[in-house]
């Protein structure tokens, strides 16, 4: 790792009257970037010995507003460091609010228990080589004392909110985000925007294309809304989606709960690029998805027959363990693909402390990614984007934007769990750059 980096500092301010701009005593948003500038001057200090200069932001996002007598602390922490450039990403957060109730004193205030989330960035700074005076110094975070310190505080203690969520993601952390547009569950009685027809499909992904997407995770569906794994129907359905993107596309061979695996292995007759390879059996909702070891390897057998490459769905951890057994016995190919698909009722649940488990089971070299399911999706999806991970979205999963809100499509999902990317600073990659972090042969594109 680079020396410097996940260098951070944090500076907490109180906002006073005169920096409202706006009505309602709002605050414009340069004087947040301005804390951002001190924050950065701070770390270059203790990097280089040296204030440096702001060359550039990449990316701004304002998530709340800020107001005269609101407690503001930035934080900021470095991501990447070049021979004289310096990125980093900033959050600022609000801690301390004033009330604002007519039936309260106008100097009622609260603390609060969460820190609501005002503002993120990303940006460069530069130190020339000369003015780098102690370029190996690294001091520790002062926001982040290590657990003997703090266990060594007198009583009563000083206040520390929560540690900031600033993310640190790896340098050269390219994204694959995947949207998964039909599914075999959701019906149009559950959202008039479930794509059905090839021609749907097709145009579906491309708008996924268009919002961020690199791979389209396909089911079909006949003519009244059934799902399907016929040939014929994944055959349409790939040439319409040829015809308007080059998008990815990997085919399920889950299919749907109750069919048999010929049933099921039905696309690799339209040899896909990528197609799904179910690693164990689970309570599905009421069901049982049935997947069992000599049925995994028969289907594995067919995927490598076809010239596609797996994607290991695993909604337990021991599926991780089933597939790394794969692989010892020649029926699966590095780099291993890996999705951990979250939140199906009589699975395993989504959290933090879930992921990170199930991340540190696969091996060096092999790629990982979440699919959550309902209003799993949105937190397990950033949460992946945080730890450098990759991500599928879409209807087949959720079918809601937001609380009561249908998504007009998958594409909107796409879109915002890429503007979300793109806020930390990771790449979001086309097809074609998929396909060589994939392992899929360009030939086949």
């Amino acid at each position: 790792m680079s020396i410097g980096l996940g260098l951070t500092v944090t500076l907490r301010v109180r906002i006073g009257a005169h920096d409202a701009h706006y009505a309602g005593e709002l605050v414009d948003g340069a004087r947040i970037l301005g804390l951002f500038g001190d924050v950065a001057t701070e770390l270059l200090i203790r990097l280089d010995g040296d204030e440096g200069l702001f060359r550039a932001y990449e990316a701004v996002e304002f998530l709340a507003p800020v107001r005269a007598g609101d407690y503001i602390e930035a934080t900021g922490v470095i991501t990447k460091v070049g021979n004289t450039s310096r990125t980093m990403a900033f959050e600022a957060r609000k801690v301390v609010a004033n009330v604002r109730d007519p039936a309260l004193s106008p100097s009622a205030a609260d603390a609060f228990a969460e820190p609501v989330v005002v503002c993120r960035a990303i940006g460069t700074c530069v130190v020339p080589k000369d003015l780098q005076r102690r370029p190996r110094l690294v001091l520790p975070a002062l926001s982040s004392p290590g657990p003997e310190l703090v266990a060594k505080l007198p009583e009563p203690r000083p206040i520390i909110t929560p540690p900031p969520h600033v993310i640190v993601t790896p340098p050269e952390s390219p994204l694959v985000l995947t949207a998964a547009i039909v599914g075999a569950e959701v019906t149009r009685a559950h959202t008039p925007y479930l794509p059905i027809t090839a021609q749907e499909l097709a145009d579906e992904a491309a708008r996924c294309r268009d919002a961020g997407a690199a791979v389209i995770h396909l089911h079909v569906r006949n003519a009244d809304g059934t799902p399907s794994q016929s040939t014929e129907l994944f055959g349409e359905a790939i040439g319409r989606i040829r015809e308007k993107t080059d998008v990815i596309i990997q085919t399920s061979t889950g299919g749907a709960v109750g069919m048999s695996v010929e049933e099921r292995l039905g696309p690799l007759a339209c040899k896909p690029e990528m197609a799904t390879l179910n690693c164990g059996t689970i309570n599905f909702g009421d069901d049982i998805f049935v997947n069992t070891r000599p049925d995994i390897r028969a289907i594995a057998r067919r995927i490598r027959e076809a010239g596609s490459i797996a994607e290991l769905e695993c909604y337990e951890v021991g599926h991780i363990h089933e597939a790394l057994s794969l692989l010892k016995e020649g029926l699966l190919g590095a780099p291993l693909h890996f999705q951990f698909v979250l939140g199906v009722p009589g699975a395993i649940m989504p959290s933090e402390e879930v992921v990170l488990f199930m991340r540190s089971q696969i091996p060096a070299g092999a790629s990982w990614a979440v699919a959550a399911v309902g209003r799993y999706q949105r937190p397990m999806t950033e949460l992946a984007i945080k730890l450098g991970g990759h991500a599928r979205v879409g209807l087949e999963d959720n079918i809601y934007l937001e609380k009561g809100v249908l998504s007009e499509g998958s594409a909107p999902l796409v879109a915002r769990a890429a503007a979300y990317a793109r806020s930390l600073g990771r790449e979001i990659v086309d097809p074609d750059r998929a396909r060589v972090l994939l392992g899929i042969p360009t030939t086949a594109a």
